[in-house]
C-alpha cells in the first residue's frame, strides 16, 4: 500500500509538472504573437531646419556697366610715301620709330635737281608764251590799224565815184572816167575785206598765245608741285612709326617711307554683343554717346581714360558676330596705339530694380523668399541684367527677404533660420598692405625704373608708392609676378 500510494503521489506531481509545463509555453506562446502583432511605436518625427542667408529685396537705380575687351587706336594714322622716285639727301633729326616731330617739320627731303630743271623749263615756256602774246596783241593793233585807214580810204573812193557819177548824169563827165572812179572804190571794198580778215588772224594768233600760255602755266605748276612733293612735312604733331629710310637710299615712287600717328587722338574699339549694342540705342534708333573708360594694367598701377562712343561700324564684319563700337578717349595719358584694355560701358539708368546675387535666382528665373512662418517661397521675378556676380531683378519681392544662395536642399515650403546680412560685411575693405624690408623694395624700384615699356606718368606713380611705408599687396603681387618672382 506504501508503494501505491507513493506511485500515485509521484504520478500526480509529473502530471502537475507537466501541466504547469504547458500552461508556461501557452502563456509565453502567446505573449510573443501579442507583441508580434502589436506595431512599433516609432518617436515622433522632428521637421529639419535650415539655416540661410537672407536679403531685404530694396528697390534703387542702378547704372548697369558693360565690360568688354577693346583695342586703342589713334583716329589720325598717316603713311608718308614719295610722290615720286629720287635719292634721299635730307632727314629730320630723330626720324626713327618713336621720334616726334612738330607740325611743319621737313621729314623727308628727296634730290630736287630733276625737279628744279623741270620748273625752270616751264618758267622758260611760260615766258616764252608771253612773249608770243605779246607779240600777237600788237599784231592786232597794227592789223586793227591798217583796217581803219583802208576803210577811211574805202570811204574816200565811194564818195569820188559818187561825184564822178553825178558829174556823169549831168553831161559833164564821161563813161570812162566813171567806171574807173567805180573800180577804184570795189578794189578799196577788196582791200577793207581783206584787213579784216588779217585782223580776224591775229585775233586767233591771240587766242592762239593766251591758250599756250595756260598751258605753260599749267606745266610750270605741275613741276613745281613735283618739286614740292620732294620734300614732305608734317601734317600734325605727332610720333613717327615703322620708319625703312636712309639717308642716301634710291626710293621708288609711292613707297611707304614711314607712319605718323597723333598719339593724343586716340579711340578705343571693343566688340559688343547684338544685344548690349541694342540697349544703347535710344528711341529714334541712333547710338547713344554714353561714358566709357578704358583701363590698362601697367606694372601694378591702372591706366584709366575716360571718353565717349562716338560710334558704330557700318557692317557686323566677315566672319564676326555683334556690333564694334568706337569710344574717343579723353587724357589718355600714359596709352598707346595697340594696347589691349578693358572697356566699361555705362548703359542708361534702370529704376525700380534689385540687386541680388546671382546664385539667388535659378534657371527658371525664381527666387525664394521668406513668409511669417519662415518657410520659404517661391516667386518668379524678370531678370534684366547680370553684371557679374550680381543681377538686376524686378518683381513683387520689394521688401520681402530674399535667399542669398540657393541649393538643392531648399525649395518652396521648407523651414528655415534667416540669417539677415549685415551691411557691414557688404562695405569695401581696403586692400591690404605690406611692409617692404628694405632689400624687397630696392628690388621693386629697380624693376620698376629698368622698365622701358612704362609710361613715365605710371613710373612716377609707382615709384612713389612704393616709397611710402606700406605698400599695397596687389601691387607688389604684380610687379614681382612680371619679375618672375
Amino acid at each position: 500500500m506504501r508503494f501505491l500510494r507513493q506511485s500515485m503521489i509521484g504520478l500526480f506531481l509529473a502530471a502537475a509538472t507537466l501541466g504547469l509545463l504547458v500552461f508556461s509555453v501557452s502563456l509565453i506562446s502567446g505573449a510573443v504573437q501579442e507583441r508580434m502583432a502589436e506595431e512599433p511605436k516609432a518617436p515622433p518625427a522632428r521637421e529639419r531646419v535650415f539655416t540661410v542667408n537672407v536679403v531685404t529685396a530694396q528697390a534703387e537705380t542702378v547704372v548697369p556697366v558693360l565690360e568688354s575687351f577693346g583695342e586703342v587706336q589713334s583716329r589720325r594714322l598717316l603713311e608718308l610715301r614719295a610722290a615720286d622716285g629720287g635719292r634721299v639727301v635730307e632727314l629730320a633729326e630723330g626720324f626713327e620709330d618713336g621720334g616726334k616731330v612738330r607740325k611743319g617739320q621737313v621729314l623727308v627731303r628727296l634730290d630736287p635737281a630733276d625737279a628744279q630743271s623741270a620748273v625752270d623749263r616751264a618758267q622758260s615756256d611760260v615766258a616764252d608764251a608771253l612773249a608770243e602774246g605779246r607779240d600777237a596783241a600788237r599784231s592786232l593793233t597794227l592789223a586793227q590799224a591798217e583796217l581803219d585807214a583802208t576803210q577811211d580810204q574805202a570811204v574816200l573812193r565811194e564818195r569820188a565815184f559818187e561825184r564822178q557819177r553825178g558829174l556823169a548824169d549831168r553831161g559833164v563827165g564821161t563813161a570812162a572816167l566813171t567806171e574807173t572812179a567805180e573800180l577804184a572804190a570795189s578794189a578799196a571794198r577788196q582791200a577793207v575785206v581783206s584787213r579784216r580778215q588779217a585782223v580776224a588772224q591775229a585775233e586767233a594768233r591771240l587766242d592762239q598765245t593766251e591758250t599756250l600760255l595756260a598751258r605753260a602755266r599749267i606745266a610750270l605748276a605741275e613741276a613745281e608741285r613735283r618739286l614740292k612733293d620732294t620734300t614732305l612735312t608734317a601734317p600734325f604733331d605727332g610720333t613717327l612709326s615703322a620708319t625703312d629710310v636712309v639717308e642716301g637710299r634710291l626710293v621708288s615712287a609711292n613707297e611707304r617711307l614711314a607712319e605718323l600717328i597723333d598719339p593724343q587722338d586716340l579711340e578705343v574699339s571693343f566688340r559688343l554683343s547684338t544685344a548690349q549694342y541694342a540697349r544703347l540705342l535710344d528711341d529714334t534708333g541712333a547710338l547713344i554717346r554714353a561714358d566709357v573708360s578704358a583701363t590698362l594694367d601697367v606694372a601694378g598701377v591702372d591706366l584709366e581714360a575716360k571718353g565717349r562712343i562716338s560710334r558704330a561700324s557700318a557692317a557686323a564684319g566677315e566672319g564676326a558676330s555683334g556690333r564694334l563700337i568706337f569710344a574717343a578717349l579723353s587724357d589718355a595719358v600714359g596709352f598707346k596705339p595697340g594696347d589691349f584694355v578693358t572697356g566699361q560701358v555705362q548703359e542708361p539708368a534702370l529704376d525700380n530694380v534689385v540687386r541680388l546675387m546671382a546664385s539667388a535666382v535659378d534657371a527658371s528665373g525664381e527666387v525664394l523668399v521668406l513668409d511669417n512662418e519662415n518657410r520659404l517661397e517661391a516667386v518668379a521675378v524678370s531678370v534684366l541684367r547680370r553684371i557679374g556676380d550680381e543681377v538686376l531683378v524686378r518683381g513683387p519681392i520689394l521688401g520681402r527677404q530674399v535667399v542669398e544662395a540657393r541649393s538643392p536642399l531648399l525649395g518652396a515650403g521648407i523651414s528655415v533660420k534667416p540669417i539677415q546680412r549685415d551691411a557691414a560685411d557688404t562695405a569695401p575693405t581696403e586692400p591690404e598692405m605690406l611692409e617692404l624690408t628694405e632689400e624687397r623694395r630696392a628690388r621693386l624700384v629697380a624693376f620698376v625704373e629698368g622698365n622701358n615699356r612704362m609710361p613715365d606718368e605710371a613710373k612716377a606713380r609707382v615709384l612713389a608708392r612704393l616709397a611710402e611705408p606700406r605698400v599695397p599687396a596687389n601691387m607688389v603681387a604684380r610687379i614681382e609676378s612680371r619679375m618672375g618672382g
